[in-house]
């Protein structure tokens, strides 16, 4: 279980896990979900060929909770009017902050 697809499987997670930690906004949260669906789906795939029934069990349940994650990131026409409204404040209030400490 060393493969080729388990070492996507690994990084990509990997990956997945620091867009996510790093905070670099909700289009960039939105992304990793996606990434994080085909992580899933791979080590669903790893699993099934090696018989590592608990991986397929963590990963199909990860898979739904990735699925939502874009659903909320990414695809709800709700949510998309909510980000972009977020980002517009965001925007104003960093532009405020720099002009009060340009620093």
């Amino acid at each position: 279980m060393d493969g080729p697809i388990e070492w996507f499987g690994a990084i990509g997670a990997s990956v997945v896990a620091g867009l996510i930690a790093a905070d670099l906004g909700r289009r960039f949260t939105a992304w990793a979900f996606v990434l994080f669906l085909a992580v899933s789906l791979v080590w669903i795939d790893s699993g099934l060929h090696h018989d590592a029934w608990s991986l397929v069990a963590q990963n199909g349940l990860l898979l739904a909770i990735n699925g939502w994650g874009v659903w909320q990131y990414l695809l709800s026409p709700r949510k998309k009017r909510e980000i972009e409204r977020q980002q517009h404040i965001a925007e104003q209030l960093r532009d405020e902050l720099d002009r009060a400490d340009p620093t």
